[in-house]
């Protein structure tokens, strides 16, 4: 079954190829054509029959209990974030078909909160387009448009490895935040379409798409090279905007006092357009 028929099997099956026996506590025994703990393994760990454990993996019960899910995502070594999204994927009866979602659409208050903002800021949608953003922003960066999306640049445009030094952790944690951000409603068009190509442009995105990670939104440095000022670290920060399905305001800040503080102030009086902040509103 594909991870749309089965989403609980496709997550235990890639997580349990990322546990070894040695951080399991029990010996590599046998020749192992896959990585990770084999199925029974898991069960034995579990303290649950190798049978359930595959009608688990198969699809075949999608109602475990509770204790039976603790159990595995501790043999799993899941972090919180895992296991709420593994939670999630329990069917407790068919799935029902979500409508089509609505146009991405930023309220104009938080337009012109964006607008007054001193620091680099945009707003993003549920799938990491760009729907806003204000000069600073695009002074930081030009695929900060309105009109990008952020995994696309991430894993499609060459230049971004050299623009983010830590491009390699950035592309996990934007991977991360996609699988939570999604959850259960993979059949959503927009999804769909994002998916597909990133999974035919980028190897990157599909090796960590198979990984199943998900990991939650959280405020992080970000170090960046940019042309003009050289490398420049700010804390980036978002921010749910209430009343919206999922947008987001997303800020940029130096810490107080630092050389990145100068090079901020740099930027914002290199003869910045005072034009009111980029907008366009994308579907989902």
């Amino acid at each position: 079954m594909s991870e749309a028929t089965n989403p609980l099997g496709a997550f235990l099956q890639a997580r349990r190829a990322l546990v070894t026996p040695e951080a399991a506590g029990i010996p590599a025994v046998g020749v192992r054509r896959v990585p990770g703990l084999r199925r029974e393994e898991v069960a034995m760990l579990a303290g649950i029959s190798a049978d359930y454990y595959l009608r688990l993996e198969r699809g075949r019960d999608r109602n475990p209990s509770a204790q039976v899910l603790d159990s595995i995502a501790r043999v799993l070594q899941l972090d919180d974030d895992h296991i709420a999204h593994m939670m999630s994927l329990v069917a407790e009866g068919p799935r029902r078909r979500r409508p089509r979602r609505r146009k991405e659409t930023v309220p104009p208050g938080a337009l012109k909160l964006l607008e007054s903002l001193v620091q680099p800021a945009f707003i993003e949608g549920r799938y990491f387009d760009i729907l806003a953003s204000n000069a600073l922003a695009r002074a930081l960066s030009p695929r900060l448009a309105a009109g990008g999306n952020q995994l696309r640049d991430q894993f499609l445009d060459p230049g971004q490895q050299s623009f983010h030094p830590d491009w390699v952790p950035m592309t996990e944690c934007f991977v991360g935040n996609l699988r939570q951000a999604v959850g259960t409603d993979i059949d959503d068009p927009r999804f769909i379409e994002l998916i597909g190509e990133l999974s035919l442009g980028s190897a990157r995105f599909r090796e960590l798409w198979a990984r199943h990670d998900v990991r939650g939104q959280i405020g992080t440095p970000v170090r960046m090279n940019h042309p003009q000022v050289g490398e420049i670290t700010l804390n980036r920060e978002r921010l749910a905007i209430n009343g919206t399905d999922d947008l987001v305001l997303v800020v940029y800040h130096p810490d107080p006092g630092s050389p990145d503080a100068d090079k901020l102030a740099l930027l914002a009086s290199a003869g910045l357009p005072t034009r009111p902040a980029e907008s366009e509103a994308r579907s989902a």
